[in-house]
């Protein structure tokens, strides 16, 4: 598929990155030049009257360099501050015709060129990766028709209905504007006060509090389009359409502890492990999944396609993969390419239409006028990252950063001087044409009685957690309200949670200093409560039924479910000094690397180490600079000159019993389970006596006697793809 008068061949998916190369630069071999193109003999000193006197004004060479200095940071985005990108292709794996007319959904053999931005909402630039909140999942596909930005989050609802309520969300979240405090977290007053007196945020309350606000990677995370969208087909037929991206690699989330843990250690841990895993190979997928609804069935679910804080339940409208997404390259520049770049959900190519969704509405609006201000002005589709690979012609002319030089007398149309160029494209020429939706209404200020459900769907999401992935997000509720001053707020989100499970509310109540909800008159009261408060402070949208439906658990829903069949792209700590035995990390690495992992080796410092048999190694990290929250397993050979120092390592024994905490895998071969056994993970602390206990605890894989380093590696690596193991009996207790 050739695109119209560029001459590129839009089927390589490489098409974007020929695009781009017209604007690299390298400075190798290169004379250093002012912005002009005149070499500089000095950059080192400023012209001065005298070695020792007054800089000069007349210095031309001083005034450029820290002019653009002083100039080069540009407004950061508003939500989705802090964020990162890569370069990659997507394949559509059918023609998918009978759905959509879009070009790029068509042919199996075409590869799509795209650019996916990750990111967190709530924090500045200068947050850390790990903290609880929502992701950002923006995809920019480069198509034959056009740029279409799919701009969505890894949570599939959000917190309010309406888009004139997103200020309103935003302005709670942030810090408190009387002290700037907290960064990047809800934790606070203001966030918990929106969110009592906004009760269609339950359902989306839920899912932040749950461990899929914090993803493991950014290449283990869902994402969702969030809003409904229409596809349309060549005969005009529409159908609602959901979007949704499937990693393949399996949804897996960090835990609240080593989250907080890695923001101090290496606040860069999301980021760093989407650069580096796409430098080793290792390239994140995805699937593109969709499900979609007839027009004529759009009212018969107990949910309404429309409202944002549902969503469409998978066992109602299944989820169909329609196609593969692949991110294989690194930027060049992260503040030309992933600063930069400018999503608008508002960007659709011929065969995607909006539905009437009040929230993609109001983003419709929102998303462009934020690029003016934080690209200064509407030429952002001009950067290189934004450009479209298809050919751009038409009437706009002049603004701030034009990069275009247009020729011709003619800026208008219709024209004859031009010969009528550049003319409107008919529909048969892919000329996109908005689907002619019949509206027959008042104009009103008002909600849809079916978007009156607040708590039905945060009560399925509950339904279908497993038990550890309940007790986290108790936990997280107690942390986050835990920490907001106001009694009265955190007891009138207890009654909140009192609509979505009595038992949630009960728990959640133990632990933050409010009362629990008393059997049989819980509900009861805790909304008499909520009403008073609701009508105190002009709430207008509030529950006006609750209809729970047939569903009542949903599989897809609960990360228990998820992939666990693969270890590719985790990274395990090797626990090693001098006299470690050399056979048995040189089998167990092996395996894992052949399995698609890598291992690191930590020690108690940097420079070679050597095997009991003179095998030398370099470690790549040390205990002080690394910590188990940065591995996603730990290993543990033999060799008694190195277990007889670790154990001597308070920081050894804490790698540990940390990784143990947080349900990690660890192995031990050799006199390496004498390490298990010194911390309090195996038998609380055995100093080092022979029990059999570091044999039997569940993810631990121990072997003092290996007959078969093979069995072990193989044992080691089931036990890393479960992720996992929540199972151990007072885990809690082991300090950590």
């Amino acid at each position: 598929m050739n695109s119209r008068g560029n001459g590129k061949d839009l089927s390589n998916g490489d098409a974007k990155d020929e695009d781009l190369e017209r604007f690299r630069q390298d400075a190798d071999g290169q004379y250093l030049t002012t912005n002009q193109g005149l070499r500089i003999a000095d950059d080192q000193n400023s012209l001065k009257a005298g070695s020792r006197g007054p800089t000069l004004l007349e210095d031309f060479l001083l005034r450029e360099k820290i002019t653009h200095f002083d100039h080069e940071r540009i407004p950061e985005r508003v939500v989705h501050a802090r964020g990162a990108a890569a370069h990659g292709s997507f394949q559509v794996y059918e023609p998918m015709a009978e759905y959509t007319s879009a070009a790029f959904l068509q042919d199996p053999s075409a590869s799509t060129p795209v650019f996916v931005r990750f990111s967190t909402v709530a924090g500045s630039r200068g947050s850390a990766d790990t903290v609880r909140d929502v992701r950002g999942f923006a995809v920019k596909f480069y198509t034959d028709d056009g740029v279409f930005d799919l701009v969505g989050n890894n949570i599939p609802v959000f917190f309010i209905q309406d888009a004139i309520k997103f200020p309103d969300v935003i302005h709670a979240v942030k810090p408190e504007p009387h002290n700037e405090i907290p960064q990047a977290a809800s934790a606070h007053n203001t966030f918990w006060d929106f969110a009592w007196l906004t009760p269609e945020s339950t359902h989306m309350l839920m899912w932040v509090m749950s461990d899929r606000a914090l993803p493991r990677s950014f290449g283990m995370m869902e994402g969702f389009g969030v809003n409904t969208f229409r596809f349309v087909n060549a005969e005009g037929r529409a159908r609602l359409v959901k979007f949704h991206w499937k990693p393949l690699l399996g949804v897996h989330s960090l835990v609240w502890d080593e989250a907080q843990k890695l923001a101090g250690k290496d606040p860069d841990f999301l980021r760093r492990d989407l650069w580096e895993s796409i430098e080793r190979g290792d390239y994140p997928e995805w699937e593109f999944a969709i499900q979609t609804i007839e027009e004529a069935d759009e009212l018969n679910f107990d949910f309404d396609p429309l409202d944002p804080t549902k969503l469409w339940p998978e066992q109602a409208v299944p989820v169909r993969r329609i196609g593969k997404l692949t991110l294989n390259r690194n930027p060049d520049n992260f503040f030309a390419e992933t600063e930069q770049v400018a999503f608008h959900p508002g960007h659709v190519v011929p065969g995607i239409d909006f539905s009437n969704d009040p929230l993609l509405q109001g983003r419709l609006f929102s998303y462009l006028d934020t690029q003016l201000t934080r690209l200064g002005g509407p030429n952002f589709a001009e950067l290189p990252i934004n450009r479209s690979v298809a050919p751009v012609q038409n009437n706009q002319r002049d603004g701030i950063m034009r990069h275009a030089i247009n020729r011709g007398q003619v800026s208008y149309g219709p024209n004859s001087l031009g010969g009528g160029c550049p003319m409107q494209a008919p529909q048969n020429m892919r000329g996109f044409v908005s689907y002619a939706e019949r509206v027959d209404a008042q104009k009103v200020r008002e909600r849809s009685e079916s978007f009156g459900d607040h708590f039905s769907q945060a009560t399925l999401f509950w339904n279908s957690q497993s038990d550890p992935e309940q007790e986290h997000i108790v936990l997280a509720f107690r942390f986050e309200l835990g920490k907001v001053e106001h009694k009265a707020i955190r007891q009138h989100v207890v009654d909140l949670l009192t609509n979505v499970d009595e038992e949630l509310a009960t728990r959640v109540a133990k632990g933050i200093g409010v009362p629990a909800p008393a059997n049989g008159q819980a509900a009861s009261a805790a909304n008499d409560r909520l009403e008073a408060g609701w009508e105190q402070f002009g709430v207008t949208s509030r529950p006006t039924h609750r209809s729970p439906g047939e569903i009542t658990r949903a599989p897809e829903l609960s990360m228990a479910n998820t992939v666990k069949d693969t270890v590719k792209s985790r990274c395990i700590a090797v626990l090693a000094a001098d006299g470690f035995d050399g056979a048995q990390v040189t089998a167990i690495t092996k395996a894992l690397e052949a399995a698609g992992a890598r291992a690191e080796i930590v020690s108690t410092q940097l420079g070679a180490i050597r095997s009991a048999d003179g095998q030398a190694l370099e470690p790549d990290k040390t205990l002080l600079t690394a910590g188990s929250i940065m591995y996603d397993a730990v290993f543990v050979p033999g060799g008694s000159q190195s277990v007889a120092a670790l154990i001597q390592e308070g920081d050894a024994i804490h790698f540990v019993n940390e990784a143990f905490r947080h349900g990690k895998a660890i192995a031990a071969t050799g006199g390496g389970v004498d390490l298990l056994l010194a911390s309090q993970a195996a038998g609380n602390g055995s100093n080092g006596r022979k029990s059999k206990k570091a044999l039997s605890l569940p993810g631990v894989v121990a072997e003092r006697e290996p007959s078969d380093l093979s069995d072990v590696a193989q044992q080691f690596v089931e036990a890393i793809a479960q992720h996992r193991s929540f199972t151990c009996q007072h885990k809690e207790r082991v300090p950590a």
